[in-house]
């Protein structure tokens, strides 16, 4: 794995510790701005709304120019929309800054996946994505608990301050050890990439990681008043309980990173049925602090485990628009970063309790599965087609970003 790949996720380090570090300071942030935790929790879904315009945007915007170039512009306008964060004297102030941050973090996402998926071979991009993710694991192991450490004893601002200065570090970085990327001797065409839209698959690949993304974080954005109010933890331990959900999203990645290359549609469907399974089990159990505490472990595993598939399944369907492919990733994982923290705030304004957002997840998480067998179903009708065609089977296909074997309906 070439070195820039691990810069890369160091990089997505600083961007994942700021998309999810407010799932620890939603409580502070609401007293100190006079808002319910609910709009507080709309700060979430402000990030993640950035996250679905600004990638795909910012993809065309940028499809010209050097990668390396615009990977440095991205992290320092995410570098100075923390410092506007930590700065604001109003809700809405930090709103907007949370929207702008946002921007830069997609574009960031969009181009740097590029940049991995291109620097390495067919076989080893689910490994590479798992790297890139691998750095958001990394932020919720270290980072938000950190952020709500920082939060709890020095005011939520400096969570925001110390995110800025971890961005300083990633440029840093991405400055002196990213290489210059040349662009293709054929420029890329817009009209060409965004042909990758027609296709069903595409489609159906948006929904599912948007329901699955949506589904855990549905849940996981109001993680800290559940431990708190219904599970009874002292607020001292959010901290802990968020490291643990970061520890086991690190474990699934790895995991799901290695396994996703050759049994991809396994991963998905296995990856979401748990996660679907531990939502369920959240609801059920929020008031008994061990269950509340191992099963937010086993939600960052089983969310973090379908990562890497997810990712490449898109690459996979969209093979002839790396950019875009990239870009619609993002998006799709912030739709549902955006749906699902509304959602959750849906059902708490409606007085069913911090635990019912746990049912709203599993919810969500049974119709990206539903979306998931809807598209093997696909999957194998087009494959058979071509066998009844030519008599023989489909080739494979050599797109940027499939993982080697998951196109065939062996994977399942």
């Amino acid at each position: 794995m070439p070195l820039a790949v691990y810069i890369l996720g160091l990089s997505v380090f600083a961007l994942g510790t700021s998309e999810f570090m407010l799932s620890g300071l939603l409580p502070p942030i609401a007293d100190d701005m006079n808002v319910s935790i609910p709009r507080a929790g709309l700060l979430i879904s402000a990030f993640a709304i950035g996250m679905v315009i600004g990638a795909p945007l910012l993809a065309v915007a940028t499809l010209r120019l050097p990668r390396r170039t615009t990977l440095i512009s991205l992290i320092s306008v995410f570098g100075l929309g923390q410092v506007a964060g930590a700065l604001a004297p109003t809700y809405e102030v930090l709103f907007a800054s949370r929207v702008v941050s946002a921007f830069a973090c997609a574009g960031f996402w969009a181009v740097g996946a590029a940049v991995a998926i291109a620097m390495v071979p067919v076989n080893s991009r689910a490994r590479a994505m798992a790297v890139m993710i691998g750095g958001l694991s990394i932020a919720n192991v270290l980072g938000v608990p950190l952020g709500a450490f920082l939060g709890e004893n020095f005011g939520w601002r400096s969570a925001f301050w110390a995110v800025g200065a971890a961005s300083a570090v990633a440029l840093v970085g991405v400055t002196t050890l990213i290489p210059r990327i040349p662009l293709p001797e054929q420029k890329p065409r817009l009209k060409q990439e965004m042909s990758i839209y027609r296709d069903h698959q595409v489609w159906l690949s948006i929904v599912v990681t948007a329901l699955a993304a949506g589904g855990v974080f549905c849940a996981f954005s109001y993680l800290a008043p559940l431990l708190t109010d219904v599970a009874g933890l002292d607020s001292g331990w959010v901290p802990t309980v968020l490291a643990l959900f970061g520890i086991g999203a690190l474990v699934g990645t790895t995991i799901g990173g290695r396994v996703a290359d050759a049994h991809l549609f396994g991963v998905l469907m296995s990856g979401i049925a748990a996660s679907t399974v531990f939502l369920a089990a959240l609801a059920l159990f929020a008031s008994n602090q061990m269950a509340a505490v191992g099963l937010s472990f086993l939600l960052g595993l089983s969310a973090f485990y379908t990562a890497p598939a997810l990712n490449a399944r898109m690459f996979n369907v969209a093979g002839a628009a790396p950019t875009l492919a990239g870009a619609t990733t993002t998006a799709a994982f912030n739709l549902g970063n955006t749906g699902g923290p509304w959602l959750g705030g849906t059902v708490i304004d409606a007085d069913f309790g911090f635990a019912a957002t746990a049912w709203a997840g599993a919810a969500m998480t049974v119709l990206a599965l539903v979306a998931v067998v809807i598209s093997l179903r696909l999957q194998r009708s087009r494959g058979s087609s071509s066998l009844l065609v030519t008599g023989a089977p489909a080739a494979a296909s050599p797109e940027p970003g499939a993982a080697q074997a998951c196109a065939s309906s062996t994977t399942a």
